[in-house]
C-alpha cells in the first residue's frame, strides 16, 4: 500500500507513514475529486433509471418486430418480467447513494469533533511532534473555544519545550475569557495555579504578586497570599480623637512592615514595627510599607493623626527638696481623674511604676523621688522631682535597732533563739528595716517587717510590723488607735 500524501511504499497494518509521519485515515477524506466521482456516480445512476423506461419502449418495439418467431404468450412474460424487477433496481441505487451521503456526513462531523483532534494532538505528542500536536490544538479552539481542556494540553506542551512564555500566553487565555468565553471557575483557579508554579520556578515573585493583584477571585488570592504583598493595614482611620489611641499596623502575610513618624517616606533602614504604636497629645504622619518573605515590596500608605488631650498637671509634692533630721511623711496632693507614680531609683515614672496610695515614710539618707501623674486616657503628665535626706544624729543603726528586736522576742518568748526557730510554726521568722516613722509628738521609731520562711527559700512577709526606737532602742509593736493613728504598743 502506497501513502496518500508522499507515495512512498508502507507494510500492511501500519496506520502511519514512516516517511511523512502523515496518518492514514480508515475512512478516506473525501477529496474534491472524490466528490466529483460520487456526483458523476449518481448522475450515471439516473441516467440509468432513466433510459431505463426508453429501454423498455425499445423492448416492447424489439418483440412486435420478432412477432413473426414468438409467440403471444412468450412477449407477455418478457414484458412481465422487466416490469418486475424495475422498482427493486431503483431502490438498491436509492439506498446505495443514501448510504454514501449519510458515510461522508459522519466523517465530515468526526474530524471536526473535540475528542477527535484531542486524540490526534496526544498522539504527535507521545511522538515528540510537539508542534504538530498543538496545531491540532489550535485548529479544534477555533471551533471549540469553551473548552479548557485544549488550552491546558496546549500550555503543557509547550511548558515541555521550555517555551513558558507561549505556556503562559496559553494559560492567560483562560483567565481572560477569550473571544467572550467565560471558563468554569475550578479551570480558571486550575490556571492561576499553574501560573503561579511557572513564575515560581522562575524565582519571578514579582510576576505573581502583580499577577494576584489583579486578580477578583477571592479562593485564588488567599491560596497563594504569601506571594502577595498589600499594603499595611492601620488599626485607626485617620483624623481627629480626644484620646491615646494604640496604633496597630497589620500585613496580610508573613514579612517585615517598616515605618516611620515624622512624614518621610520609610525604607528598608527605618523602625520595625513590633509592637502597637501609642499615638498621645500632638499630631503624627505614619507612614508605612511591608516586605513579604520573598522580598516584594508593597506600597507605601500615609495616614495622618491629630491628639487633641488635656495634659494633667505635674504632682504637688508638700515637701521641698532638702534635709530633714527627724522622721518625716511625704505627701502629694491628688489630682481628680488621675493616678500618681514614683521612682527611687531615678528612672523615669510611667504607669507602671509604684503607685502612690498615701503618704510615705522618707527613707534614712539621700533618695531622690520621682512623680508623675497619669490621666484616665493615658497621658502623663510632667515629672515633679524631690531630693530628700534624712539624717538623725545620736541614732542607733537599723541593723542594731533589729538585733534589739530579735533578743526583746526571745526574752518574751516569742522566739525559741535568735535564729527565728518558734514553737508555734515549723519554718524561721527573720526581720528587716523597712523605714522611719513619727509616732506622737517626737518620737521617731525604726519600722521592722517581720518575714516567714518555710524552708523554700521565698520569704513571705506577715501582717506584724514592728517599732524600736531610734536613740533608745525600746521596742514595740506597731499598732492604730481609733482614729487610725499609729501607736506604739511596748513588748
Amino acid at each position: 500500500m502506497k501513502c496518500p500524501h508522499c507515495g512512498q511504499e508502507m507494510p500492511d497494518g501500519h496506520l502511519l507513514c514512516d516517511h511523512c509521519g502523515e496518518e492514514i485515515q480508515i475512512v478516506p477524506d473525501f477529496e474534491p475529486e472524490i466528490e466529483t466521482e460520487i456526483e458523476n456516480s449518481i448522475t450515471e445512476t439516473l441516467s440509468a433509471l432513466a433510459s431505463m423506461q426508453g429501454d423498455e419502449t425499445v423492448q416492447e418495439g424489439t418483440v412486435e418486430d420478432t412477432a413473426l418467431d414468438e409467440t403471444d404468450s412468450e412477449k407477455e412474460d418478457v414484458l412481465a418480467a422487466v416490469k418486475s424487477w424495475r422498482p427493486q433496481i431503483i431502490l438498491g441505487l436509492v439506498i446505495l447513494f443514501v448510504v454514501a451521503m449519510v458515510s461522508y456526513a459522519l466523517y465530515a462531523y468526526h474530524i471536526h469533533t473535540v475528542d477527535y483532534q484531542i486524540g490526534r494532538a496526544r498522539m504527535y505528542a507521545e511522538k515528540g511532534s510537539y508542534n504538530q500536536a498543538i496545531d491540532c490544538l489550535e485548529t479544534a479552539h477555533k471551533e471549540h473555544p469553551e473548552v479548557a481542556e485544549i488550552l491546558f494540553l496546549e500550555a503543557d506542551y509547550y511548558y515541555l519545550q521550555q517555551m513558558d512564555a507561549y505556556a503562559l500566553s496559553a494559560l492567560m487565555r483562560i483567565i481572560d475569557g477569550e473571544r467572550g468565553t467565560s471558563y468554569a471557575a475550578e479551570d480558571v483557579e486550575e490556571a492561576y495555579g499553574k501560573i503561579v508554579t511557572i513564575y515560581a520556578n522562575q524565582e519571578a515573585y514579582g510576576q505573581i504578586n502583580e499577577l494576584l493583584q489583579g486578580c477578583d477571585n477571592e479562593r485564588v488570592v488567599s491560596r497563594f497570599q504569601s506571594y502577595l504583598a498589600m499594603e499595611p493595614e492601620f488599626s485607626y482611620v485617620e483624623g481627629s480623637y480626644a484620646e491615646v489611641i494604640p496604633l496597630k499596623l497589620s500585613s496580610n502575610t508573613a514579612g517585615t512592615i517598616y515605618y516611620t513618624m515624622d512624614g518621610t517616606k520609610p525604607d528598608k533602614n527605618s523602625q520595625v514595627y513590633t509592637a502597637p504604636l501609642f499615638l498621645e497629645t500632638g499630631e503624627y504622619t505614619v507612614s508605612a510599607f511591608f516586605v513579604n518573605d520573598y522580598g516584594i515590596e508593597s506600597g507605601v500608605v500615609t495616614k495622618t493623626y491629630t491628639i487633641n488631650l488635656t495634659v494633667p498637671n505635674a504632682p504637688e509634692v508638700e515637701l521641698y527638696s532638702g534635709e530633714y533630721t527627724e522622721a518625716t511623711m511625704i505627701a502629694v496632693e491628688p489630682v481628680p481623674g488621675c493616678k500618681t507614680f514614683y521612682t527611687t531609683d531615678e528612672s523615669e515614672p510611667t504607669a507602671d511604676s509604684v503607685p502612690y496610695t498615701g503618704p510615705i515614710p522618707m527613707p534614712l539618707g539621700k533618695t531622690l523621688f520621682k512623680f508623675v501623674n497619669v490621666s484616665e486616657e493615658g497621658i502623663s503628665s510632667e515629672v515633679t522631682t524631690r531630693t530628700f535626706t534624712l539624717r538623725l544624729p545620736g541614732a542607733i543603726l537599723p541593723t542594731e535597732a533589729v538585733t534589739n528586736l530579735v533578743n526583746r522576742l526571745v526574752e518574751t518568748g516569742y522566739l525559741e533563739d535568735v535564729n527565728g526557730r518558734n514553737s508555734r510554726q515549723s519554718g524561721n521568722l527573720s526581720y528587716r528595716f523597712s523605714s522611719v516613722v513619727k509616732i506622737g509628738e517626737d518620737r521617731n521609731y525604726y519600722t521592722i517587717n517581720e518575714y516567714y520562711d518555710d524552708g523554700a527559700g521565698m520569704p513571705s512577709r506577715t501582717d506584724k510590723v514592728f517599732l524600736v526606737h531610734v536613740y533608745t532602742g525600746e521596742t514595740a509593736q506597731l499598732g492604730y488607735d481609733e482614729t487610725g493613728a499609729f501607736v506604739a504598743n511596748p513588748i
